[in-house]
């Protein structure tokens, strides 16, 4: 098994993002699957949630960019708007060295905003599959130069009745580019697929270790359904988690165990389909930063989401069938982590946790419910940590600002600022080259760049007086993320 991802030979701006990111060794699934796509095979990944399959994929992808092309080189295509976003995140971390671009498109989210974007020097694009047929049909994307192909969920794509738009996706790309599809399960439409357009796939199956499945404890209660509710209350406060996921099976239930847990001051929130696509990235970005410590969500939040550190599964509801079940217990015992999953089981529920332990060949042990004495004795240990100040999560880009500087200029599109525009007036301060500019992001009226190798302040200071398309603009820093501003205020107090 490699032991490092030096022995991967990858060029030094990975490596170094890698270190930054806190990636110390390959897991089981990128030690198989980096050298198949560094020796240009077509793979398919069979594995399961939180293995590292997104840096398994982007990192010898990204190792293959070619920096100087305008049009997109990798299309990554995702069956949700969320997921979407969390691997545009992931890979723009991981080519952060690189000053890779990457742009995220998908429905809920302004097409004319995605087409000014695409415009622009695009690296890759991660997309869902029916906003990407739109720009495809107005010509707003060019797909011609794209040389790596990734199928993220397929599954869940086909699902979900996406899979008719990833064939169509399929006929407007290169015939001979490099293609990963990623799959949980391979139902028959999923294999009917890779045998048409994959050529001689590698199938990667990543197991599960023995180590990891024994830190994922699961158990259930027997308890009628119009008991649940008293319950729910009851085993948070014993079990008295870091941070927990309440699983409902519908939106109507969410809201019930939502206005439950509110009225007992648990301070919950919650995630379900018919959210506002704006509201529900903010409830996983809350959830995920640590502002929340419960979180009530249909199986929309169970899925590919990358919430670390979630000591507690709760399943309020069984779900029906075991991919569900998979998926949703999936969002605990993550990296190598510890955690708990617990269902809550009526008499009329049993055939389907029958179903689920004959299928994963686990163990799931009955829990005695717990006494008016059990929930007293653990109330105060609960109350104590109820009154702590929570613990703010930064996402893993944060470890970048030591020495990534981004800057806002005031001028944009509208004023005709170019990127050569930028690049010319940081290259003209002394001691900065073209490899301290990162990435840049022109829009309508602002523009913002990235300066690299800790000389951010260098060129802050420096634009303060120097002019950049023959005038002089309004440069700063800027502005941290609510959740940037909550992490310093808890370690100032502290």
């Amino acid at each position: 098994m490699v032991k490092s991802f030096e022995q991967f030979e990858l060029i030094e701006p990975l490596l170094k993002a890698l270190t930054v990111l806190g990636y110390e060794s390959p897991t089981d699934v990128q030690s198989l699957v980096i050298p198949a796509i560094k020796n240009n095979r077509d793979v398919i990944i069979k594995s399961k949630t939180g293995s590292g399959k997104t840096a398994a994929f982007a990192i010898p992808v990204l190792n293959k960019i070619i920096w100087d092309k305008k049009e997109p080189q990798v299309l990554v295509l995702t069956p949700t708007r969320e997921l979407a976003t969390q691997v545009r995140d992931d890979i723009f971390n991981i080519g952060r060295f690189l000053r890779i671009k990457v742009e995220a498109v998908h429905g809920k989210s302004s097409f004319d905003n995605q087409a000014k974007q695409l415009k622009q020097r695009t690296h890759v694009v991660v997309a869902t599959p029916g906003r990407l047929i739109d720009h495809i049909l107005s010509k707003t994307i060019d797909l011609t130069a794209i040389t790596h192909l990734v199928i993220d969920e397929a599954d869940e794509m086909l699902k979900m009745g996406f899979i008719d738009q990833v064939k169509e996706v399929l006929t407007h790309v290169p015939m001979n580019i490099q293609m990963i599809l990623l799959s949980a399960t391979m139902p028959q439409d999923i294999v009917e697929l890779s045998n048409l357009h994959m050529v001689n796939p590698q199938l990667i199956v990543a197991k599960d270790s023995i180590e990891t499945e024994n830190k994922l404890l699961q158990y259930y209660y027997e308890v009628e359904n119009k008991e649940k509710s008293d319950l729910i209350s009851s085993v948070l406060i014993v079990e008295n988690p870091n941070s927990a996921i309440i699983f409902c099976n519908t939106k109507q239930s969410v809201d019930e165990v939502y206005q439950i847990l509110n009225r007992k001051s648990f301070s919950p929130i919650k995630l379900h389909g018919d959210m506002d696509q704006k509201d529900r990235l903010k409830v996983i970005n809350d959830f995920k930063h640590g502002l929340y410590r419960y979180l009530v969500a249909t199986d929309v939040a169970a899925r590919g989401l990358d919430i670390d550190q979630v000591s507690l599964i709760i399943n309020f509801d069984l779900p029906r069938n075991i991919d569900n079940y998979i998926h949703r217990i999936g969002r605990s015992a993550r990296a190598g982590a510890s955690g708990k999953a617990i269902s809550f089981i009526s008499n009329r529920e049993y055939k389907y946790l029958d179903k689920i332990t004959a299928q994963t060949n686990q163990k799931i042990e009955e829990l005695k419910i717990p006494t008016e004495l059990d929930v007293k004795q653990a109330l105060e240990a609960f109350n104590n940590k109820q009154e702590k100040t929570k613990q703010i999560k930064m996402d893993k880009g944060f470890e970048f600002k030591q020495e990534i500087m981004k800057l806002h200029i005031n001028a944009g599109k509208k004023t005709k600022m170019r990127p050569s525009d930028i690049v010319g007036a940081i290259c003209n301060i002394k001691e900065l080259t073209a490899t301290d500019i990162g990435v840049i992001t022109i829009l309508d009226i602002s523009t913002f760049v990235e300066i690299l190798n800790n000389k951010g302040e260098i060129v802050y200071q420096a634009l303060q007086k120097t002019p950049i398309k023959g005038r002089m603009r309004v440069v700063s820093k800027a502005n941290k993320t609510e959740y940037e501003i909550a992490y310093e205020e808890t370690t100032h107090t502290k």
